[in-house]
């Protein structure tokens, strides 16, 4: 096994070629506004840098290293499974008529565009537990509501990814934190991680930006385009149409609120919270200690179970209908499962090309001088590698070990800056990369065309970041998260402002 392993190890390992089958396919995702052939384009191309011509090795690269591999892996496929009861919970909060009356509340309660953009972003940071979770249920929720006041799909689509990762990573209860834990060795994983939550511009910003764009009625670059040619349809009020006029809307909240009650206890029993003896975790230990894929599931499961207890008991769907949903919500997830197996599919062969290796050089080579400029630094640096590998939890990986490493003895304080720098870049490398799974199920939320999706949220995105990468030049001379915040804040504001005074005077 050890000279098969050397033997397909690349010239290209661990330098820039490593990232490029992750660039080339990110370019022609925005080029031809197609994901499926681009990812595979980019599986491709790793496999021939891997095998280096080799043709059984560039097939075992592709397939039995690539695709084979990703499809099977234990974590991969918990989140397969929880995308499936999450369309099912979807199908069966529809098919109830619980998603339909919720509308029809909404229709008497919400009353302009404007209010309806805030109902997303408020029920968006509501569910913060699980970015996947928050994607899928925000936008199923809340799309017949945005539909009625003719909000297009990309902006939608723009309100639920936003509002899913930069919420999950400022949240000390959530998937997310649990995952940051688990990469600071040797240290408070969740001390640090609270400690950095006000250093995370990034998220912070974006949250700002939301509510700038929305309360300003702000649109530029493609969005623009996308939300004029939604005024000028008529209101798309048919997914308001209940299919069973029993429903109510405690049938669309109850199963959200059980969900919500039973992935949080699936993740602290992952941890150990309910283990007995010296395997005990209090809660707090417990999170961090979780498998959010494993977790997860159990918790979806165990509240798909309980939802359709409770359409039975009330009598609002019978067994027929609740088993015809689990098909329905399988059909409705598989675009977005496709495009993760193919994204998952060209992280393996990066992987295997060493661009963490790569990544990583580049990192602790530097980190000797320029200490104040270090967090800006490995913003950028965060941002690159969860754009090209599509990964933001993967980045984490990659570079909060080194954070730590470099830092905790030589400045705590500016560790706990970049640590947050870490995060923040690879939050906003996961919200821009056409291969992020949250951006996919943003995309698959709002129902929008993904590539779509990708380029209009764009400059949103990377407005933000610049203001951030500022934010972070600030943070790493002054060490004042306030201070820097108030600049960010104050750019954030202007700017929105300057484009709502230059479309006026067009």
């Amino acid at each position: 096994m050890e000279q098969q392993a050397a033997e397909i190890v690349s010239y290209f390992h661990g330098t820039f070629w490593a990232l490029v089958p992750s660039i080339v396919a990110i370019v022609l995702a925005l080029i031809t506004k197609e994901a499926y052939s681009s990812l595979f384009v980019g599986v491709l191309m790793g496999g021939l840098f891997i095998s280096e011509g080799n043709f059984p090795h560039f097939l075992d690269a592709v397939f039995k290293d690539g695709v084979v591999k990703q499809v099977s892996d234990p974590w991969n496929v918990g989140i397969l499974f929880f995308l499936v009861i999450l369309g099912t919970m979807v199908a069966l909060m529809n098919k109830s008529g619980g998603a339909a009356a919720f509308g029809e509340w909404a229709k008497q309660h919400i009353k302009s565009k404007v209010g309806a953009q805030l109902a997303t972003v408020i029920l968006g940071i509501m569910i913060f537990v699980d970015d996947y979770f928050n994607c899928l249920t925000v936008g199923s929720v809340m799309r017949p509501v945005t539909d009625k006041f003719k909000l297009s799909h990309e902006k939608l689509a723009y309100l639920i990814d936003a509002t899913a990762a930069p919420i999950c990573i400022i949240a000390p209860i959530s998937s997310w934190a649990a995952a940051v834990t688990g990469f600071v060795e040797g240290e408070d994983g969740l001390g640090l991680f609270v400690k950095s939550i006000p250093y995370n511009f990034y998220a912070l910003l974006t949250i700002v930006a939301l509510f700038a764009v929305i309360l300003l009625k702000v649109d530029f670059g493609p969005m623009k385009k996308y939300e004029a040619a939604a005024e000028k349809l008529e209101a798309q009020t048919e997914s308001l149409k209940r299919e069973d006029s029993r429903g109510t809307v405690a049938d669309l909240i109850f199963p959200i609120v059980t969900l919500i009650v039973f992935s949080v206890t699936g993740l602290i029993y992952t941890g150990g919270f309910f283990s007995s003896g010296e395997a005990h975790k209090g809660f707090i230990d417990a999170f961090g200690a979780s498998d959010a894929s494993v977790g997860l599931v159990i918790g979806s499961f165990g509240a798909l179970i309980v939802t359709v207890i409770w359409y039975l008991g009330r009598r609002v769907l019978k067994l027929r209908k609740c088993l015809e949903c689990l098909p329905e919500g399988f059909k409705a997830m598989v675009p977005a499962i496709l495009i993760l197996v193919l994204a998952w599919s060209l992280k393996g062969v990066t992987d295997t090309l060493g661009a963490k290796d790569f990544v990583a050089g580049l990192i602790s080579g530097s980190a000797a001088g320029l200490m104040n400029l270090m967090p800006a630094i490995i913003f950028l640096v965060g941002v690159g590698l969860a754009f090209s590998t599509g990964t933001s939890w993967g980045t984490f990986g990659i570079l909060i070990p080194i954070v730590v490493a470099a830092f905790s003895s030589v400045d705590p304080n500016l560790m706990i800056i970049s640590i947050s720098a870490c995060m923040a870049g690879a939050v906003c490398g996961d919200h821009i990369s056409p291969i992020s799974d949250t951006t996919i199920m943003a995309s698959a939320g709002a129902d929008c065309n993904h590539v779509s999706h990708v380029n209009t949220q764009l400059p949103y995105a990377l407005s933000v970041a610049g203001v951030s990468f500022i934010c972070y030049i600030v943070a790493g001379f002054t060490r004042s998260a306030f201070l820097s915040f108030a600049i960010g804040l104050t750019l954030i504001v202007f700017g929105a402002l300057l484009i709502k005074k230059m479309q006026a005077k067009s």
